[in-house]
């Protein structure tokens, strides 16, 4: 893909600042740190347009999963420049809340962590064990959460960078790309060493740093368990890495 856009050519779009936000899982207190570092900047620079793109997987595993939607909910709501997308966990959650299932997604990885953060203790053992904890989840969740949950946008785009929250298949069109593909890809995305369309910023695989490839950057640094949120700061063609670490 000759005509593809490298990371060192990547621009936004004039008088555009764009941010890019890493995986989450339940970190509620890196969350709010990260937002309040990165409002102040705005507020202090006042760039001419600004968006916050939150790169999806907001629940599951850390502690407060439920303090992670309801502060992107209201974010999102009181103002459109923020902009949250559909990782697998969310809508493994969302899935689970109607179709419960003991061996799926949301049960063996990190479901029960997301289901305490809502005050309920669900036993996963067995599909019979789990079906009370189940139906007192169903009620625990507030329908202003499940509606964000089933809003979640696959994907955004602005300037030379799409932004989705795993990755795309090479070679099909950026507009083309399936939604199993944008929350789920990791192999045939990861080995392509060609250029995309854009440059593609995602998470969904967590590294020990950031990556910064040619073709993509993965801002998943694990945050759930490694104490480090991190952030992509896109101005023009300057990209400036963020942390928050607990």
């Amino acid at each position: 893909m000759a005509d593809g856009v490298s990371y060192n050519e990547a621009s936004t779009p004039d008088g555009m600042r764009l941010y890019a936000v890493g995986d989450i899982h339940g970190r509620h207190d890196l969350l709010a740190a990260m937002h309040a570092r990165l409002m102040e900047e705005i507020l202090h620079d006042r760039p001419a347009d600004w968006r916050i793109v939150y790169l999806g997987d907001y629940v599951d595993r850390g502690v407060n999963s439920r303090g992670v939607i309801e502060y992107l909910a209201n974010l999102r709501e009181r103002d459109p420049r923020v902009i949250a997308l559909a990782g697998n966990h969310d809508l493994g959650f969302l899935d689970f809340l109607s179709n419960p299932d003991p061996f799926g997604l949301f049960a063996c990885n990190g479901g029960f962590e997301t289901a305490l953060s809502y005050g309920v203790e669900i036993d996963l053992t067995s599909r019979a064990a789990m079906m009370p904890g189940h139906a007192a989840l169903v009620q625990s969740v507030p329908q202003h959460h499940k509606a964000f949950l089933a809003t979640l946008p696959y994907s955004a785009s602005f300037g030379d960078f799409f932004f989705c929250h795993a990755g795309i298949r090479p070679g099909i069109a950026l507009d083309s790309q399936s939604a199993d593909d944008l929350i789920w890809i990791r192999r045939e995305f990861h080995a392509f060493d060609g250029l995309h369309p854009k440059l593609v910023v995602h998470g969904h695989t967590p590294v020990p740093r950031p990556e910064l490839c040619r073709n993509r950057v993965n801002l998943d640094t694990g945050a759930w368990h490694s104490g480090r949120l991190t952030a992509l700061r896109l101005e023009g063609r300057e990209k400036t890495l963020i942390e928050i670490a607990c």
